[in-house]
């Protein structure tokens, strides 16, 4: 029997129902793809995106900026790593599931054995239940990942207390070429009045933008540790990082008396191939 990591948050951070799900995720992305695009080339996609994961209701939106940015490598991505924070169970290192299948309502995603058996060889990563069933913080980018995509393997980690090294040890090992994709999950800061937020946000955007990895802060941005892990990576290998929507809850569906703030990135390589208050955060 096969075994599937289910769904945690269908039906708050997303809708449970298929078809209205496919409809909202479509939605989100024609609206994207109505806005100019920075890159030049059409047929370039990026390597990496940073994207926010509370409700879509909230940060639908913003991912989608991104999201809309892998057309073209749609038949080309076989495999995408995904990563966001711990939001429930504190842990150090990063957690792969105990699954074989990553479910949403729109289906089941393979997760690839031969990734999980090579990251076994590393001290920081683990096996762990606990940390992937209750997070939304992967699973809410699962629905854009298959709208967007054809057929694709997930590498799915959530990320504890660990090292920037840890991180891009991780990275490094996965990184491959064109069919490999890399989705960092962060929100931004949390629960500022609307003017504050604006000016915390656009720092830690201009930090991203510049991969100064050192400058992050967790009370900046919830998934720090794989932000820094994978700019890290990215400085080394001369990668570009582009902001391409800078948001938060106060802009989308919320007050803007304490407001989460949500943002998207692009990366490129140097060379190319191609509603509850929870939902909130």
């Amino acid at each position: 029997m096969a075994i599937v990591r289910h769904p945690a948050v269908a039906g708050t951070f997303y809708p449970a129902d298929p078809g209205v799900l496919r409809r909202l995720v479509r939605g989100y992305l024609e609206a994207a793809g109505a806005e100019p695009h920075r890159s030049e080339h059409a047929d370039r996609f990026p390597k990496a995106i940073i994207v926010p994961h509370a409700g879509y209701l909230y940060s639908g939106a913003v991912a989608a900026s991104a999201y809309v940015r892998l057309r073209p490598g749609r038949d080309r991505i076989r495999r995408v790593v995904l990563l966001g924070p711990a939001h429930y169970h504190p842990f150090g290192g990063l957690a792969l599931p105990a699954a074989e299948w990553f479910e949403t309502p729109l289906g089941r995603v393979p997760l690839e054995a031969e990734a999980a058996r090579d990251l076994a060889r590393f001290p920081q990563v683990r096996v762990s239940r606990e940390a992937h069933a209750p997070e939304h913080s992967l699973e809410v980018h699962v629905p854009f990942l298959q709208e967007v995509l054809e057929e694709f393997t997930l590498v799915p980690l959530v990320v504890g207390d660990a090292e920037p090294d840890e991180v891009a040890e991780v990275l490094d090992r996965l990184w491959g070429g064109p069919e490999t994709l890399i989705v960092v999950s962060t929100d931004l800061s949390h629960y500022h009045d609307y003017e504050t937020a604006r000016r915390l946000d656009a720092a830690t955007a201009r930090d991203i933008e510049r991969q100064r990895w050192e400058d992050l802060r967790p009370d900046r941005a919830c998934g720090c540790a794989a932000v820094r892990g994978l700019l890290r990576t990215t400085a080394r290998r001369e990668s570009s990082v582009h902001t391409v929507d800078l948001r938060s809850s106060g802009d989308t569906a919320g007050p803007r008396d304490q407001v989460v703030g949500y943002g998207a990135w692009v990366i490129e390589e140097a060379s190319v191939g191609g509603p509850p208050a929870a939902a909130r955060m």
